[in-house]
């Protein structure tokens, strides 16, 4: 019988089963390794903000303004999404002013830029496509045109944690936590 892969389900059957001999022979993470061999360096949630504010002032220059960008540590990619893009209106005198936030789950502070670049632009995208729609996946692949191969590869990450059980970027060692 073969084995579910949830964040798969949507791609062709020899896609799935291409990924279900590597789960098997224990080869997923090193060709995810080989692919990506080093996680981003957006630590914080203000450099996180920056990445994002730069994706925007390249891409969206006319979409509203970014609130505030963070790393959500509440966000669990099973039950939810990988990010989350929140507007909340508010009324400003006569007008009503939106605030905007993007929540990356906080996951992926350990993870290749690849990874994190696919979840903010999908969050970015937001802005201006609300809908999951042609003109939303044509957003994307233009501000990344990688987009739809970093969201696979990236489904692929979370297959092979489903079934390992371990991050392949990891956390940093004990003695640079300290020291950072």
């Amino acid at each position: 019988m073969k084995s579910d892969l949830p964040y798969l389900r949507s791609y062709p059957e020899s896609l799935q089963d291409q990924a279900r001999e590597l789960l098997a022979s224990d080869g997923l993470g090193a060709v995810l390794q080989r692919k990506y061999p080093q996680a981003h360096a957006v630590r914080s949630d203000k450099a996180l903000y920056d990445y994002a504010q730069t994706l925007k002032s390249r891409y969206l220059r006319n979409a509203g303004t970014v609130n505030k960008v963070l790393f959500d540590n509440k966000i669990h990619v099973v039950r939810h999404a990988l990010g989350l893009h929140t507007s909340v209106s508010r009324v400003q005198g006569s007008r009503l002013a939106a605030k905007h936030e993007i929540r990356i789950a906080a996951m992926f502070k350990q993870a290749p830029d690849e990874f994190l670049r696919m979840i903010v632009v999908h969050e970015l995208a937001h802005l201006r496509e609300k809908d999951h729609d042609k003109a939303f996946y044509q957003l994307c692949t233009h501000m990344e045109p990688q987009y739809h191969q970093y969201e696979f590869d990236l489904r692929l990450y979370l297959t092979h944690m489903e079934h390992a059980g371990e991050r392949l970027w990891g956390t940093e060692p004990a003695e640079k936590q300290r020291l950072g």
